[in-house]
């Protein structure tokens, strides 16, 4: 699984993308998309037959991009809105997508998040 911080956010672009775009090309589509391409978030594009993918980044003053190409099956798009050009994911999202496992096909457990209105903070003696 990929650890990420969690200041990092990954969008994934929902509209195919021309894989022969690089760098400059890949930070055009972001910056048209209205996001900062140099926030240090990560940006996941896919070709039209979803064979492929390209990640782009900017990292201490330069660019990374990385790519994967399935030999066999398709990356699996997550479930979104009509009309919605990124989607954002978070790191476990990107792992499975990234290994051609379909997200809607996986069911999470909910996440616990601690009860901070029941907490007795009286000092005791």
């Amino acid at each position: 699984m990929l650890m990420l911080p969690s200041s990092v956010r990954i969008y994934l672009a929902t509209t195919t993308t021309d894989m022969r775009r690089g760098f400059d090309g890949l930070a055009a589509l972001v910056t048209a998309s209205g996001f900062d391409v140099f926030s240090g978030h990560l940006f996941v594009f896919l070709s039209r037959s979803r064979d492929r993918a390209k990640i782009l980044a900017w990292d201490r003053g330069g660019y990374v991009l990385g790519s994967k190409r399935l030999e066999r099956g398709r990356f699996k798009l997550p479930a979104f809105e009509a009309g919605a050009r990124t989607v954002m994911l978070d790191s476990a999202q990107l792992a499975m997508l990234l290994d051609g496992i379909d997200a809607s096909q996986v069911r999470r457990s909910k996440p616990w998040t601690p009860i901070r209105s029941g907490i007795d903070t009286t000092p005791r003696s």
